[in-house]
């Protein structure tokens, strides 16, 4: 028995340490992927204020305006589509919802 929980307690120590490489060399690759230490990368989405006090946001250097969200969602809006397995979600939490409210009901009332 005691061989079994040394072998078994170096198996997960020899697991850790694995892992926490694996960490490392992913992070290493993430850095290297970037390619350069540039001060001037800028990131994938920015959000700048200017000097009127607005907001300006960029995406992968594209100028998005609030009036351009505005028209998506009215766009999305219109489209109304049907969510299949959103709607089934939905059904069954109000049917396990009312289950619970009637079992606790049932379960205070037995008490008092």
């Amino acid at each position: 028995m005691k061989m079994f929980m040394l072998k078994a307690f170096l198996l997960v120590c020899l697991m850790f340490i694995c892992v926490l490489t694996g960490m490392q060399l992913a992070n290493k690759g993430i850095h290297d992927m970037k390619g350069f230490e540039d001060p001037n990368f800028e990131s994938a989405v920015s959000v700048k204020e200017n000097n009127d006090g607005d907001i300006e946001t960029a995406i992968l250097g594209n100028n998005v305006s609030s009036h351009d969200l505005k028209q998506k969602k009215e766009q999305l809006e219109k489209m109304e589509t049907f969510n299949f397995f959103s709607s089934i979600g939905k059904t069954i939490a109000d049917g396990l919802e009312s289950a619970v409210d009637k079992s606790l009901e049932l379960i205070t009332k037995r008490e008092s």
